[in-house]
C-alpha cells in the first residue's frame, strides 16, 4: 500500500464570531493505491495535533477527522481552535497546570469586632463586663485555589505529607499559616496522542486562604489559674459580703497563668495545629 499523492482543497473556512474564539478548518485529498491506515494517512500530510495555522498562527490543530470516499480517495479535515491552555503540548504529561481561584465563607469564632467605621479599629467581642460570648461564630472570607495537573503516577507520598498541613512561609501574598492544603484527588486518564496511547493521573489540589490564618485563635480565659506553683480555682469578690467566691465563668489569664485585673481584656493566644510545609515547592505559583 502506498500514497500515490495528497492536496490541500476548498473551501477552506475560518469564523470569528463576536465575543468569542476565532475558530478556522482546512482540508486535504490523499490518492493512494489501496486503502491505506488511517495514521499513514495523517503522518504523510504532516499536520498533527498542536500544529499552528498557517495563516493564523495562535490558532492550533485540535480535531482530526480522516474519512474515506473511496477505495482510492481519502478525505483529511483539520479542524483549529485557541487552546484554553497558553501553552498547549500534545504530551499531556508536558501541559502546564492550570489554575482555579474561588471565594466563599466558613464558620470560625466570633472573637472581634469593629469598633466605629472603617476596619482599623478591631476590638475584643465581649459584654460590659469583659466576658467573650460562649459559642458565638461569625463568617470569614476564603480564598479557594483548585490546582490541576497531569502526572504520571498519583503522588501519594507529597499527598500523605502535605494534606491539612500550613504553608511554612510567604505564600500567594499570604503570610505563613494563612494557606491550607484541604486536599488532593486523582484519577486515571488516557490520551492518544499521534498514534501513542499515554495514560497517566490526572491530579487536582485544593488549597484555602483565611486572611485570619488556620491556627486556633483561643482567649486566654481558664477556671483555674496558678498562684505560687500551684493550681487555684478562679473567684470574684460576693457583691455583699466582699468574700472571695467561686467564679461562675472563665476569667482572663495572665501570660503566667495568674489572674488579670478585672478591668483588662483577655490575650487572645495563637495555637498552630497543622503541621507546616513549603507550598512553593510542592505546588508552585500560577502564571499571573
Amino acid at each position: 500500500m502506498a500514497i500515490i499523492s495528497y492536496r490541500e482543497v476548498i473551501p477552506r473556512t475560518a469564523s470569528h464570531k463576536f465575543g468569542e474564539s476565532p475558530t478556522a478548518e482546512r482540508k486535504y485529498i490523499i490518492t493512494v493505491d489501496e486503502p491505506t491506515p488511517t495514521q499513514n494517512l495523517v503522518n504523510a500530510v504532516g499536520i498533527l495535533h498542536a500544529s499552528a495555522h498557517p495563516e493564523f498562527s495562535y490558532l492550533k490543530c485540535l480535531n482530526i477527522q480522516v474519512t474515506e470516499t473511496d477505495r482510492h480517495h481519502a478525505e483529511i479535515t483539520y479542524s483549529y481552535e485557541l487552546p484554553k491552555q497558553e501553552e498547549l503540548d500534545p504530551n499531556p504529561l508536558a501541559r502546564p497546570d492550570v489554575w482555579s481561584f474561588s471565594t466563599g465563607g466558613s464558620q470560625v469564632p466570633a472573637l472581634v469586632y469593629y469598633d466605629g467605621s472603617g476596619n482599623s479599629n478591631k476590638k475584643p467581642l465581649q459584654n460590659t463586663a469583659k466576658d467573650f460570648f460562649e459559642g458565638l461564630t461569625t463568617l470569614e472570607a476564603e480564598v479557594r485555589a483548585s490546582i490541576s495537573g497531569n502526572r504520571p503516577t498519583f503522588p501519594l507520598a507529597n499527598a500523605a505529607a502535605v494534606t491539612n498541613s500550613v504553608n511554612s512561609s510567604s505564600y500567594l501574598g499570604g503570610a505563613a499559616h494563612t494557606w491550607l492544603c484541604a486536599g488532593i484527588s486523582g484519577q486515571q486518564a488516557t490520551e492518544v496522542v499521534n498514534d501513542v496511547e499515554l495514560r497517566y493521573w490526572q491530579i487536582t489540589v485544593e488549597l484555602v486562604y483565611r486572611a485570619s490564618g488556620h491556627d486556633l485563635l483561643l482567649p486566654n480565659v481558664g477556671w483555674n489559674y496558678l498562684e505560687g506553683g500551684e493550681k487555684k480555682r478562679v473567684w470574684v469578690k460576693d457583691p455583699e459580703s466582699g468574700e472571695k467566691v467561686a467564679s461562675g465563668s472563665p476569667r482572663a489569664l495572665t501570660t503566667a497563668g495568674g489572674l488579670k485585673a478585672d478591668d483588662q481584656e483577655p490575650d487572645i493566644l495563637t495555637r498552630r495545629v497543622y503541621p507546616e510545609a513549603d507550598f512553593s515547592n510542592y505546588f508552585g505559583t500560577p502564571p499571573f
